[in-house]
Parts: structure tokens; sequence; C-alpha cells
């Protein structure tokens, strides 16, 4: 939605699907039933003097505002993408330890806060929020950022810009939403860098994942999508070049994770802010586009170097045609990037 991740909306994504129709029903259910909705309050006055230690499941759940389940939604809805790199379980298990781990730290932090500022925190905000904040943490480490547009030549909008936006808002949406934020992006980098060998204690079973694959998820997954649309009913170019392309989606996105983790090829983001530079003529491209000769005069010292001088991979390019796009566009476009088929993809995509 927000991110490269293809048009496959919630394919290979049960447990996302799953956590969207679920909790925003029950969301939808309180909203009707209001004279429920104190079952579901994340009150830590009553969970530590009352000892009413259910509200720890019940209170961080279900989104009694419904803002926040719509910003919720949508962060869940696009970090689908971590399910479907590394498995319904492993991500499961990152939104178990996250969830357990945040419920210890946002007691810390409220009584860090009372400390400090002579202030007791009795309610938080309800709903599955905090692990939600916490999967910022693979989505900044791990999505690599690709450059879309420029906002007055100086601001600079990548893929990942919007997905911060709706963070941001979610994060202004109640007075203490900022403490269950830090407590996510805590929680997150905690078992994200497996602290403690977190990620060896707090993990989903796998006769639990058994269970759930021949019982939920039949009920939760998604058919896949088909590469055959019929002529008659519209089928276009961009459309072939889009199915193309989501069949190519899983193999791209963990090419780009691993890419994003080489910390001996790592290059710095700022060669990326040059791509629409580089290419002039892509905004225009069109099928039946003749190709046009580069005028000497026009060139800068620097581009030949970039774009004539870097070899490329023939089969490459032949993926790159396969997927719709022109043989001088790839040419282009793999020249750029240095021959690195995923930015090349990434940014014909966007442009």
């Amino acid at each position: 939605m927000f991110v490269t991740t293809g048009s496959r909306g919630l394919y290979m994504a049960p447990l996302s699907k799953g956590l969207l129709l679920v909790l925003n029903g029950l969301t939808v259910m309180l909203t009707l039933l209001p004279q429920y909705e104190d079952m579901f309050v994340y009150n830590l006055q009553a969970i530590t003097q009352q000892h009413q230690v259910w509200r720890l499941l019940c209170g961080r759940l279900i989104c009694l505002d419904v803002k926040d389940s719509f910003c919720s939604s949508l962060l869940i809805y696009n970090f689908r993408i971590f399910e479907r790199r590394f498995g319904t379980r492993k991500f499961a298990s990152f939104l178990l330890g996250s969830w357990c781990l945040s419920a210890l730290v946002d007691f810390l932090l409220a009584q860090t806060f009372q400390y400090l500022f002579e202030y007791e925190v009795e309610e938080l905000p309800a709903g599955l929020l905090a692990p939600v904040f916490s999967l910022f943490v693979p989505f900044y480490l791990s999505i690599p950022r690709m450059p879309v547009t420029q906002i007055l030549g100086h601001i600079h909008i990548t893929n990942k810009s919007l997905v911060y936006i709706v963070g941001l808002q979610l994060l202004t949406s109640s007075p203490f939403m900022w403490l269950l934020a830090l407590s996510g992006l805590i929680s997150g980098g905690l078992y994200h860098s497996n602290v403690l060998w977190l990620q060896k204690i707090l993990f989903v079973p796998a006769w639990v994942s058994n269970v759930g694959r021949y019982i939920l998820e039949p009920f939760f997954s998604s058919s896949q999508p088909t590469d055959e649309t019929p002529v008659g009913m519209g089928a276009t170019l961009d459309i072939q070049r889009q199915q193309r392309m989501d069949l190519l989606d899983q193999q791209l996105l963990l090419a780009q994770y691993n890419e994003a983790r080489r910390t001996t090829r790592h290059q710095p983001q700022a060669g990326l802010l040059q791509w629409t530079r580089l290419f002039p003529s892509l905004r225009q491209r069109g099928q039946n586009r003749p190709p046009v000769q580069p005028h000497p005069q026009a060139q800068t010292p620097t581009q030949p170097s970039l774009l004539e001088n870097s070899p490329v991979a023939e089969e490459q390019v032949a993926r790159l045609v396969e997927m719709g796009f022109s043989r001088i566009d790839a040419l282009e476009a793999l020249r750029a990037s240095n021959n690195d088929i995923n930015m090349a993809t990434n940014f014909l995509l966007q442009h």
C-alpha cells in the first residue's frame, strides 16, 4: 500500500488478515455496545491496586477509539510484508514477544514518569498499539528507502514516508500514546536484537503454529492472484506488468533485505537521490517510443561515466523486458543503478 510490496493484498499474510478482521470487528461491536467498554479499558491503577490482571489481556488487544483502530490497521496492513518474508510463525513470535515485553515496559515507564513529574498515569490507550509501534524497528532497519518524488526541490519523499506519517498521526491521537510508542520501540528493539536470547524464550511453539495453520488459516487465507487477465475485460500493458511484478514480489523483497543487511557493501542513501537526474526520459517513456540518440553537447561530464562505462548483464536486461519495460529503459536503469536489478526495478515501477 505504501511500501513497494505489489498488489497482492493480504495473500500469504493470514495473521495480518485475522488481526485486521477480528480486532476491527470487535472495535465496531464495542462502539455499538458502549456498556461493555469498561471491560477493555487499559487501567494501570486497577491492575496494580485491585489486581485485575485480566485487563492486561483485554486492555492491550482491542482499540476503544475508532481513529486508533483505523491508523493501527493501516500500519498492520503495511507491515504484512514481514509476514510474507519470514513466515507467519516468526511474525507471530515477534508480535508475541514485543507484546509481553511492552507490558512490562509500560509499568516501568509509568513509574518513571510518576517519579520524575509526580503524576500518576492511571489509564493508557487501549489496543494492540505497543506491538504495532515495535514493528517500526524492523521496518526502519530492514526496508531500504527508495525515492519517489520531491517537494519544492528539497524535501524528498520516499516509499517509507507515508508509513511514518501514519505512525505520527497515531502517536498524537492520545495524551499518553507517546508512552506506548516508546514502550513498543524499546520492546521491539530488544526482541529484534535478541538481547538475553529473548527470541528463544518468547516465541510461538510449533504445535500452536500447526494448530493455527489447520484450524484458523483456512478462514483467513487469501487466494493466490492469477496472472491471466482476459483481454476482453480491459487488460492493459500496465496491468500485465504489475501482475508479472507480483510474481517476483517475494524474491525481490528478500533480495532487498539481504542487500540492506550487508554492511560490507552498504551504499549511502544520498546516491539514490540523484536518480531523477539520470533518467530525464523515463517519465515520458512509452511502448512505441523510438530510440533517442544522445546529444553530446547536452551531456554533462559525469553522465557518460555513469551510463556508458557501466557493464550491463544481458540476462538482467531480459528479466526487465519480460516484466514489460522497454529495452532502452532497462539498459538505462541498470547502468545508473550499477547493475543492481532491485534498484532498477523499483525505479522503473515508480517513474
